[in-house]
């Protein structure tokens, strides 16, 4: 089983994202990668991902959104946790404005590691105490921790 710990790290959680709008927070999570040097064009990662969220809102639900893009300016699957300082409305399946932003995005020939990486974020997502969790902790680290704990006892 994937475990979203091993990709996701510390320094690509942002607690405080101070975007108001999805593609200001998307650019956010993004510059966040591309200073850890896991994106190595992060203007062609911004275009992937927003491409993909003009065809169908990535704002699932429960105060969730899940923004991923397929891009060659990934060279491996990456990821980034964001939550804003105000909820954002990701026009999200519920109607419910956004208060954690988890950034998904790989190169164009790895579909099979992105899908199961989408899969494990939405199964973990269901928890409401997983949420609770995410909402109210205080630093990256500790979100980091949230998510290592969550997949130990998944």
């Amino acid at each position: 089983m994937m475990r979203l710990s091993e990709i996701l790290k510390p320094q690509n959680i942002k607690i405080g994202i101070a975007a108001t709008s999805k593609s200001d927070a998307i650019a956010e999570l993004i510059g966040l990668l591309e200073a850890s040097g896991e994106v190595s064009d992060g203007k062609k990662v911004l275009e992937s991902v927003l491409d993909r969220e003009a065809t169908r809102t990535t704002g699932i639900g429960n105060g969730l959104a899940i923004p991923h893009g397929k891009s060659p300016g990934t060279p491996k699957l990456s990821m980034a946790l964001g939550r804003p300082i105000e909820p954002i409305d990701f026009q999200s399946i519920d109607g419910r404005p956004v208060t954690i932003i988890w950034l998904l995005t790989s190169p164009p020939d790895q579909a099979g590691v992105h899908i199961k990486a989408l899969a494990a974020i939405s199964r973990l997502m269901t928890s409401d105490k997983f949420r609770f969790a995410l909402n109210n902790a205080k630093t990256s680290q500790e979100i980091f921790e949230i998510v290592q704990r969550q997949e130990t006892m998944a």
